[in-house]
């Protein structure tokens, strides 16, 4: 069901005075999840750009109970706050969210979340991707985009196409997971409502990309923008899996006709991390996007949805 505008509840769960970077797409993503789940949410949040979101020295914008953790064990910290809500008989009432970055997801916290993830426990876990460890000083990691510049690939830029994280968690069987952009704050609110809805039912995985101007290299103006050219283009499709269906989001439908979707050129020419791109690599970029929506095509037509 799409939720109207009237219905969206008026109460923030992160307010104004964050230390995040001007036009950070973390801060969209942040505020439209904590306002989907609620007031009752307990959120979990390893090293990461989130982490400056937080606030320092004793003052946060944040009005829901945050514990900070080692980059490796957000998944854990996650799964024992929701053991001990099982044991105190409030896990029905309140929900655990695991919020990290890409580096917290695919490269370091890997292994605490497919342990999480393989044993069951009940928790909502938000990979906020931006595609790099921005907070440390822009590195590539397994999110890292093919041809993308960063401080550890500064000339030819990445040379491998990023983790297919996604098809990692549904290999893992979860109940629902979801892919969603910081362009689309309905889309994100949605998503998290419906994850909230399976508390209890094990592991529940939402991956956001989160646009980020100093790491990506473009104004702070655009980055409600680039995260919509991130979809226009059939870059970042959104969708959903709930209990093993693929189901396409609303604004990424039309995309399945591949006249729909912009060029790739327009979302990759406004970022300096992919500044030295040449016309070889463009085409890798237009062969991995034809390639994941012919995929999703083919699951569709056999699930009888188109």
């Amino acid at each position: 069901m799409v939720i109207k505008v009237s219905d969206l509840p008026e109460e923030e769960m992160i307010l104004p005075g964050t230390r995040l970077c001007s036009g950070c797409g973390i801060q969209l993503a942040y505020r439209w999840a904590l306002k989907a789940l609620g007031p009752k949410t307990i959120v979990t949040n390893p090293a990461s750009c989130s982490t400056v979101c937080g606030g320092v020295g004793g003052y946060t914008p944040l009005k829901v109970p945050t514990f900070y953790c080692c980059f490796e064990t957000v998944a854990a910290n996650a799964a024992g706050a929701a053991a001990a809500l099982k044991a105190k008989g409030q896990d029905k009432e309140i929900v655990v969210l695991a919020w990290a970055g890409d580096g917290g997801t695919y490269d370091i916290g890997i292994q605490g979340l497919s342990g999480a993830s393989e044993r069951g426990d009940n928790f909502i876990f938000s990979c906020v991707n931006n595609q790099a460890y921005m907070n440390t000083g822009i590195q590539r990691s397994g999110a890292t985009p093919y041809g993308a510049t960063t401080t550890t690939t500064p000339i030819l830029g990445k040379r491998q196409l990023n983790k297919n994280m996604r098809k990692i968690m549904e290999a893992h069987g979860l109940i629902y997971i979801a892919q969603t952009s910081v362009g689309y704050p309905r889309d994100i609110y949605e998503k998290f409502r419906k994850a909230r809805e399976f508390n209890g039912k094990g592991v529940r995985y939402i991956e956001i990309l989160g646009t980020c101007p100093p790491g990506w290299g473009f104004p702070t103006d655009q980055s409600v923008n680039l995260a919509k050219l991130a979809v226009e283009t059939g870059y970042w499709p959104l969708l959903e899996r709930i209990d093993g269906k693929l189901v396409v989001s609303q604004p990424s439908k039309r995309y399945l006709d591949k006249s729909k979707r912009k060029d790739i050129r327009e979302f990759l020419k406004g970022q300096a991390r992919f500044r030295r791109l040449t016309e070889e690599d463009i085409k890798v970029w237009e062969n991995y996007i034809d390639a994941q929506w012919d995929e999703i095509r083919a699951e569709l037509e056999k699930q009888g949805d188109i």
